[in-house]
């Protein structure tokens, strides 16, 4: 790739209510991921991260701390952008939306879009949520008056308002997700976008007048009452970040290679931010990237419930680079997972610990004993040009899974070498090619793991920089365009070198090191029950227990269509599919099925699903319904309908 390609990747700017959870962090190391590797392959790279410190419900949060609302956004702003720093995020700007530029740009932005006929002037009256800082009609309100998103008290406001014509991009807008098939990922999240602007997009309120902490209309239109909703506010930082409205500067970043955001604000980005884009004759985002939750106890964390896990008291007792390891691999991008100690423990152990630190010391202890610490790959491809090709053939398929957003499968993907790597060692054994005057064999053999844990490290580099650089030093080499484009993308070796000896990479944890933030779950399996054996001979229908036709109907049986499938990381049974049933958004489930059925084997085809079960938790993960097989000696099938159906078809 050469280097005057540009690749922009940024985060959502976050709310200053309230300091960095676990979700924030996660966020923005994938953001710091996309953005290392961007950089490793050459491409000119610009990484945005920042905090938005409008609106009504941070004037509140001002209020009740008796702080003016300026000091109390700097206060949390700081907490931001300090963590950041601690966990050495590679961002080349940390925007706020109180910046100078950064008003002055979304006044270009709101005056140039008035003048394109976008933007009109009328009155408001709705149903307004402070904390979620978004109008909802009557029919989304539960109990006609709670906000169907946080279930906080919403208020009615009645206000002058201008108005965009969000309305005239709807076909636009259709039309765009229908050319562009991965603009929003992962492609679950495509499908629900699509159903609702289909369902009708309304013009929507874009200022205010009942407060005043925001950003004020340009002094053309004369309307000192009005400030900016502060979505319109918050979505302009992508392009005022570039210097939009101001000097321009570096407008040719723009658009963005991915723009990382969470489910739960996956409207704005996906519906108003385009529109926005496309009325200001500017082009869209390559992607809209939304990621799930982090819960605790299948719940969303929050102060109140006391389940809020601090990213950086996770990263200081378990290694940083071994905590974005984690958050990475462990959940499938897009769906939600869990935080738990143990699946945290289990990974440095497991994957870290036993597959690329234990590698490291095996190729270390071999040089040490063999060759006074010296590798020479000369012989590799003579005696292991196999391996080789098995190596090579792994990291091919690296960078789209990662620019795709499977991340935990570019890491599953990563891993393959390294089994090459601890396979090799254990097939050869390279005490025996000594023992049987195999000199050289012996030293290729060196050479083969040494080049394996080399190309390992260039392409987990951008996960794991600290580690990895450790490795670069260990092996006597660089991570750095060079060796990404020759070693990792190409087949080259490394030059003969003496091995440096280095700790071991990854202790193993035999205890929890925050028990504070672990609930103790104390497991109690119910006794079973004891089954009755009937001494005399019994009939068919002995032991069923029957039900009514009404008990039978309370099961909701419905066709469902698989939209996504994945495999659950460290399971040998389990896939996880996103099941289009009818609903808003498709049904999360996950099935004991990957003995018999691979997840390419799902993808697009029908099944039915009982989808009115409770949800229950399989390996961390929330499964939403479940669905029908048969089983017997012969293996297990699904229950399919006979012809194509409408997804949501009840069965019964």
């Amino acid at each position: 790739m050469s280097c005057h390609k540009k690749s922009y990747i940024t985060t959502p700017i976050y709310y200053v209510n309230d300091i960095a959870h676990i979700g924030h962090a996660y966020t923005t190391i994938i953001a710091d991921t996309l953005a290392r590797y961007s950089r490793l392959s050459g491409l000119d790279t610009f990484f945005l991260t920042g905090t938005d410190e409008h609106g009504q419900k941070i004037e509140e949060a001002a209020k009740t701390r008796n702080k003016s609302t300026k000091a109390y956004a700097d206060e949390i702003s700081d907490t931001f952008r300090n963590l950041w720093d601690d966990f050495d995020i590679s961002y080349d700007k940390f925007i706020r939306t109180t910046d100078d530029e950064h008003i002055k740009g979304v006044q270009k932005a709101f005056s140039t879009m008035y003048a394109n006929g976008d933007i009109y002037k009328d009155t408001y009256k709705g149903h307004y949520c402070i904390s979620c800082e978004t109008f909802f009609p009557l029919t989304q309100l539960v109990d006609d008056e709670f906000c169907p998103e946080c279930g906080k008290s919403t208020s009615v406001v009645e206000e002058d308002s201008y108005f965009f014509k969000l309305s005239n991009y709807q076909d636009r807008l259709l039309q765009y997700y229908e050319d562009h098939p991965n603009f929003i990922l992962p492609k679950s999240k495509r499908n629900e976008v699509i159903r609702f602007v289909e369902g009708g997009l309304m013009d929507l309120s874009i200022t205010r007048t009942s407060f005043d902490w925001g950003v004020k209309l340009p002094e053309e239109m004369n309307e000192p009452k009005h400030v900016m909703y502060v979505w319109l506010d918050a979505l302009m930082n992508y392009i005022t970040a570039l210097g939009y409205g101001t000097d321009d500067a570096k407008m040719d970043y723009w658009s963005a290679r991915v723009q990382l955001i969470g489910k739960d604000i996956l409207r704005f980005h996906a519906i108003y931010w385009p529109a926005f884009l496309m009325s200001l004759g500017l082009p869209l985002p390559t992607h809209i990237a939304a990621h799930g939750w982090w819960t605790r106890d299948g719940e969303k964390m929050s102060k109140s419930k006391g389940n809020v896990v601090n990213p950086k008291e996770v990263a200081d007792a378990y290694g940083l680079d071994n905590f974005r390891y984690f958050m990475l691999r462990e959940v499938p991008f897009g769906g939600d997972g869990d935080f738990s100690q143990k699946a945290l423990i289990d990974r440095i152990n497991s994957d870290l610990g036993n597959d690329l630190g234990n590698l490291l010391n095996r190729v270390i202890g071999m040089s040490g004993k063999y060759f006074e610490g010296r590798v020479d790959s000369k012989d590799v491809a003579k005696y292991y040009q196999a391996e080789l090709d098995e190596v090579h053939a792994s990291l091919e398929k690296l960078e789209p899974l990662l620019f795709d957003m499977q991340i935990h499968r570019y890491l599953e993907e990563l891993w393959r070498p390294l089994t090459v790597a601890n396979r090799a060692i254990d097939r050869y054994e390279p005490w025996n090619l000594m023992k049987n005057g195999k000199e050289d064999e012996a030293m290729a053999l060196n050479g083969l793991i040494s080049a394996i844990l080399a190309k390992v490290s260039i392409m987990l580099y951008p996960v794991m920089p600290e580690v990895c650089t450790k490795i670069s030093k260990a092996l006597d080499f660089t991570i750095d365009n060079n060796s990404w484009e020759n070693m990792a993308k190409g087949t080259d070796l490394l030059e003969p070198f003496v091995l440096t000896k280095i700790d071991p990479l990854f202790p193993r944890i035999e205890e929890p090191r925050l028990a504070q933030i672990e609930p103790i779950d104390k497991v109690v399996e119910k006794p079973k029950k004891e089954v009755k054996k009937s001494k005399e001979k019994s009939n068919d229908t002995e032991g069923i227990a029957f039900i009514g036709i009404d008990q039978f109907f309370q099961t909701s049986l419905k066709v469902g269509t698989v939209v996504e499938a994945s495999e659950v990381p460290k399971s040998k049974k389990l896939l996880l599919l996103q099941v289009d049933i009818g609903e808003e958004t498709p049904r999360q489930v996950v099935a004991g099925i990957k003995e018999w059925y691979s997840a390419e084997d799902m993808l697009n085809t029908q099944v039915c699903v009982v989808a009115n079960l409770k949800p229950a938790k399989l390996m961390g993960i929330e499964s939403q319904g479940m669905l029908l097989a048969s089983k017997d000696k012969d293996g297990l099938c699904m229950i399919r309908p006979e012809k194509p159906k409408t997804a949501g078809t009840p069965i019964g």
